[in-house]
């Protein structure tokens, strides 16, 4: 069963951090996402844990592809665009994402110069 060297009921993750030790980072918004799609109010810790870390798998996953296209060891926005591009659902939320993001840099910009503004 455990032929690739991972023992089913290991308690250390494959680098070697215990799971009881590691620092929950996400663990207020996943629980927020999880009732908000239909999750008892107060999830088990455990489910929260499980999807904290896939989370961070794919987060830590797609950092190292976008590290290895475009300029070697960085890594920026066209990089991300690029790795997510072929799923349309992922592709249209980033651009959403950016777009907004440009509007609120905007909307700060306009909002300082009319406070910073002398009569």
């Amino acid at each position: 069963m455990a032929e690739d060297g991972y023992d089913q009921f290991d308690e250390d993750e494959p680098d070697g951090i215990p799971l009881s030790g590691k620092k929950r980072l996400f663990s207020k918004e996943l629980r927020c996402m999880m009732y908000g799609f239909g999750d008892d109010q107060n999830p088990y810790t455990e489910s929260v844990d499980l999807l904290e870390d896939l989370v961070i798998e794919y987060i830590t996953d797609m950092t190292h592809q976008a590290m290895e296209i475009g300029r070697t060891g960085r890594v920026q926005v066209e990089d991300i665009i690029f790795l997510v591009r072929k799923d349309q659902r992922k592709y249209a939320r980033v651009k959403d994402l950016l777009t907004m993001n440009e509007e609120l840099k905007k909307a700060r910009k306009a909002f300082d110069e009319v406070k910073y503004a002398v009569p």
